[in-house]
C-alpha cells in the first residue's frame, strides 16, 4: 500500500493514534470536502466511515477516497440512527483514540490535535467545547438554548463542569468507550454516554474548538424532540444504569 503522505509513521505496534467515526445519512453535499479535510489533519489515524442506509451518493464518495487515507467502509441497509452507526464504528476501531466526527462540515478536523493533547497529558474523556472558543457564532437561539440547558442539567444531575454536552467532538481512550456500554441508536447515545461515563467516575475534560453552524435549511437534523429525549436520557441514567 502506498504511504499517505497525509499521515506520520504509526506507534510501533503499528497501532493508529486516532481513529475516527464519520456516521452519515445524505450528506453527500458536504462529504468530499470533509472527507478531504479530515484525511488533511497531520496525525496517525485511521477512518472508519458508516452510511447508515443513505439514499444518495455518500458511500459512493466516501469509497472514491480508500486510495488517499486508511479509510474503512461501513454500510447499514437500513437507517438505524447516528447512535447505532457510531457503535458499528467503535467495534471497528483500532486507535488509541477514538473521536466522532459528523459529515457536514460545523466542526474544524484541526481541533483533533488540542483534543489530542489532552490525552497526552493524562485524560480518559476529551469533550470539545464549542462554548469556550471566542468568536463561535452561536447559530440558532433556538439550538444554543437547548445546548446550554442540557449542559446545565447535566452539571446538575452529575456534578459535573460541562459547557457543550451536545457537542459532536465526544473523544474517549479506547478502552474506555470500549467498556461503556450503550444502547441509544439516534441522538440520544449522546446524553446517555455522556451519564454512564461520568457515572463510572471518569472526568470529561473540555477544549475550546471552532463552530461553523449550518441551519435545518441547509440540512441539520437534530430538532427539539430530540433535545426533550436529551433531558429525559440524563434524568433516566442519573437513577439506572
Amino acid at each position: 500500500m502506498t504511504p499517505n503522505p497525509y499521515n506520520p509513521a504509526k506507534n510501533d505496534n503499528n497501532t493508529p493514534l486516532l481513529t475516527v467515526i464519520i456516521p452519515c445519512y445524505n450528506e453527500s453535499r458536504t462529504l468530499p470536502r470533509l472527507l478531504e479535510k479530515v484525511i488533511s489533519v497531520n496525525l496517525s489515524k485511521e477512518i472508519i466511515f458508516v452510511d447508515d442506509g443513505s439514499t444518495d451518493n455518500s458511500m459512493e464518495i466516501a469509497n472514491s477516497f480508500k486510495q488517499k487515507a486508511e479509510l474503512i467502509t461501513i454500510g447499514n441497509e437500513n437507517n438505524s440512527g447516528k447512535g447505532a452507526a457510531v457503535r458499528k464504528g467503535i467495534e471497528k476501531a483500532r486507535g488509541n483514540y477514538i473521536i466522532i466526527q459528523d459529515a457536514d462540515l460545523e466542526y474544524d478536523p484541526e481541533d483533533y490535535k488540542p483534543i489530542i493533547r489532552e490525552f497526552e497529558g493524562g485524560a480518559d474523556v476529551v469533550y470539545g467545547s464549542r462554548i469556550l472558543k471566542k468568536g463561535n457564532p452561536r447559530g440558532g437561539f433556538f439550538f444554543w438554548l437547548g445546548g446550554i440547558t442540557i449542559s446545565a442539567i447535566t452539571s446538575i444531575l452529575y456534578g459535573a463542569r460541562i459547557t457543550d454536552e451536545p457537542t459532536c467532538y465526544k473523544a474517549f481512550r479506547r478502552e474506555v468507550i470500549k467498556d461503556i456500554p450503550f444502547k441509544g441508536t439516534s441522538f440520544d447515545w449522546e446524553p446517555e454516554v455522556t451519564a454512564k461515563i461520568l457515572k463510572a467516575g471518569y472526568k470529561i475534560r473540555e477544549v475550546p474548538i471552532s463552530y461553523n453552524p449550518r441551519s435545518v435549511k441547509e440540512g441539520k437534523k437534530i430538532n427539539w424532540k430530540d433535545g426533550i429525549k436529551a433531558v429525559w436520557t440524563l434524568i433516566k441514567y442519573r437513577f439506572v444504569s
